[in-house]
């Protein structure tokens, strides 16, 4: 375990914003926030404000065996457009920073919508991509691993309150990490339509993927729920939230196959529509494909198993093998 680094000068000149929310569900179109924690933070980390609360979604809460978050304790909070100003306020003219950013991001731009507010957000920084950029040697980067390896302590998971404590030192370590090893912060620029703008054809259809050479086997499909493995062929489809080029950057960077089209072989397919009647998905569901949403893509990839390279003989898979005429 890493001793948490006390506060100092480092050289990144962002003031951020730490942001934490629980949901009712995975789709921002659909879900909506119950609760939400935003911490202001110094370049160097060091905390200047917190701001917490529930929210009243008007909806059912979804998975309170995660979350705890049952309408009683629900009933009475503000709704989202009651706190947007404030939480606008925290967010302005600095970086937010989420753990899977790109869900927080997405959960809060669709709110901020529905109360006929814009988003004053155009930076982020995901602690997961940071931590695959220094190259943390933890087996896993999910938020309890990484709290563990640099000794923040965690009370309560899956509160958006002490989730937001510890993303706060995490951050703050990883960003010392980060510069002592003189890498670059993958920061991203922000648009809520975002798909649009980072290079949609004027045929209405994304750009070509940038193809990445896969150093592993393919396993087979994956299976209900997961999980994903190093060789397994990934394909996506519809206007998804992070741009398709960035999301293939992060399957590749993880050992999985981006492939352009659906086939038998196809290991998942990952829609931004789960119900969509795209030709891809139509393919999929007619060879028996797995289809995933966004959300739950991101999330799988904060743990994808390892898996057999080419050179290498192949064990046992946690994989669904193809079906006979299948052949790899």
């Amino acid at each position: 375990m890493k001793q948490l680094p006390a506060s100092g000068p480092l050289p990144y000149p962002h003031d951020w914003t730490v942001v934490d929310v629980e949901t009712s569900g995975l789709r921002p179109d659909r879900h909506r926030v119950l609760s939400l924690a935003v911490l202001t933070l110094r370049p160097d980390g060091h905390l200047v404000e917190e701001f917490s609360t529930l929210l009243d979604p008007g909806c059912d809460p979804g998975p309170v065996h995660i979350h705890g978050l049952t309408p009683e304790r629900l009933r009475g909070a503000p709704t989202f457009d009651r706190v947007a100003e404030r939480v606008a306020e925290l967010l302005s003219g600095r970086v937010m920073v989420a753990h899977n950013a790109a869900f927080d991001y997405a959960f809060l731009a669709h709110e901020f919508g529905r109360a006929g507010l814009h988003l004053p957000v155009e930076q982020r920084l995901c602690t997961l991509a940071l931590g695959r950029r220094i190259g943390l040697p933890t087996p896993d980067l999910r938020l309890s691993t990484l709290a563990a390896h640099y000794g923040v302590p965690q009370h309560r998971a899956h509160d958006a309150l002490d989730d937001a404590r510890v993303l706060a030192g995490v951050l703050r370590a990883s960003l010392a990490d980060a510069a002592a090893l003189g890498v670059p912060l993958p920061l991203e620029r922000c648009s809520f339509h975002s798909v649009l703008r980072n290079g949609a054809a004027r045929n209405g259809y994304p750009p070509p993927i940038r193809k990445t050479p896969c150093a592993f086997r393919c396993p087979g499909r994956m299976r209900a729920g997961g999980p994903l493995v190093q060789g397994m062929k990934v394909v996506f489809t519809g206007e998804t939230l992070t741009p398709r080029q960035e999301l293939a950057d992060r399957a590749a960077g993880a050992g999985l196959n981006v492939m352009s089209t659906v086939s038998r072989f196809t290991s998942v397919l990952v829609a931004a529509d789960v119900h969509a009647a795209s030709a891809k998905a139509r393919r999929a569901r007619a060879e028996g494909v797995p289809i995933i949403d966004e959300p739950t893509f991101l999330r799988l990839l904060q743990d994808v198993r390892p898996g057999v390279r080419l050179d290498e003989p192949e064990p046992a898979s946690a994989a669904v093998p193809f079906g006979p005429k299948a052949q790899r």
